[in-house]
């Protein structure tokens, strides 16, 4: 009986130190394999100290270009800055702007969607924001085929002389009275623009009406853009995101819902004019419809999201920059 339990109490001894063993082995395994991973990353460039939480937020100077020369003296070319819970990395010489937007631009095509721009463009679901890929490619195929091609625009040369004609008419029958010439421009261009979309114009034809009608469009786009590029916490901070302490999340959504029923408007209409049989339309808006009911890639189809973030795009974009 002596020896029966002598021989229980080395079995479980020897039982203990292997088990003590595997997980001394284990463990050492573990660190090695996490130095040695860490050992393959390297270090993140220098750059100046930050305060807690806030990092470099604060120092930030308005004139972006002339903070990040003078950084660039203490820093050397390549240097990062700590934004919230963002960090950055700013490349100012020549030749690393070259390597990371030519040579390489493939592995530093994705970036961070802001919250304003997510939701204006439906979830980034436009050429400017999705993510590189064979969805990218598609909506980039389908943005230069038909939308910023030589072909399509000069396709578009007289629509742009009868507006321009149009506008030049107004003009000279108010001679003698004063006129806001930026707003009937921007009236025009927006006019060339809806016509190459949809292939009607979105403002009155009246004078009067049209001024009022370009002017609250204007103040729409301008409202959406000013969202876009203005500071959020919710992208220094993403946790904070559900909150929206800035409300931009709200105002963003509210402009949105305008320009939407702006688009189902003109979807609508192109879908009626196809049923009743009217002569086809060379617009952007028609070429985007046919290609949404064939299909469009089989790997990669074209959404009715895609349409409306493209249709955004376009709306913004060439708007904006009058």
């Amino acid at each position: 009986m002596n020896w029966f339990k002598t021989s229980t109490r080395n079995d479980e001894s020897w039982l203990l130190l292997y088990t003590l063993s595997a997980i001394f082995a284990s463990t050492w395994c573990a660190w090695l394999c996490m130095k040695k991973s860490r050992n393959k990353i390297p270090p993140l460039p220098p750059g100046p100290l930050g305060m807690p939480l806030l990092g470099n937020l604060l120092s930030l100077d308005p004139e972006l270009h002339s903070y990040f020369a003078r950084l660039a003296h203490t820093y050397g070319p390549i240097f990062k800055l700590r934004l919230g819970a963002m960090t950055c990395v700013v490349i100012n010489s020549p030749s690393s702007a070259r390597e990371v937007l030519k040579d390489r631009d493939v592995t530093f095509a994705n970036r961070d969607v802001p919250v304003a721009a997510r939701i204006a463009f439906y979830g980034g679901a436009d050429v400017v924001w999705t993510p590189h890929g064979p969805e990218w490619r598609m909506l980039r195929k389908v943005s230069i085929l038909k939308m910023l091609g030589g072909a399509a625009l000069d396709s578009f040369q007289s629509i742009r002389q009868n507006q321009v004609r149009k506008t030049v008419r107004y003009l000279y029958g108010r001679a003698g009275s004063p006129v806001n010439v930026g707003e009937q421009i921007f009236l025009t261009s927006l006019n060339v623009i809806s016509n190459m979309i949809c292939g009607g114009c979105i403002a009155a034809e009246d004078g009067e009406e049209r001024a009022g009608l370009g002017a609250e469009f204007r103040k729409v786009v301008s409202e959406i853009t000013g969202l876009i590029g203005r500071p959020n916490v919710s992208d220094f901070f993403p946790g904070l995101g559900q909150f929206d302490l800035q409300g931009i999340k709200k105002q963003m959504e509210g402009l949105v819902r305008r320009f939407d029923g702006i688009f189902e408007q003109m979807i609508d209409r192109r879908l009626k004019m196809e049923e009743e049989g009217a002569k086809e339309s060379q617009g952007f808006l028609t070429f985007l419809l046919k290609l949404k009911e064939e299909g469009g890639d089989s790997k990669t189809p074209l959404t009715m999201t895609h349409l409306k973030a493209l249709l955004m795009v376009c709306e913004l974009l060439d708007i904006e920059f009058i």
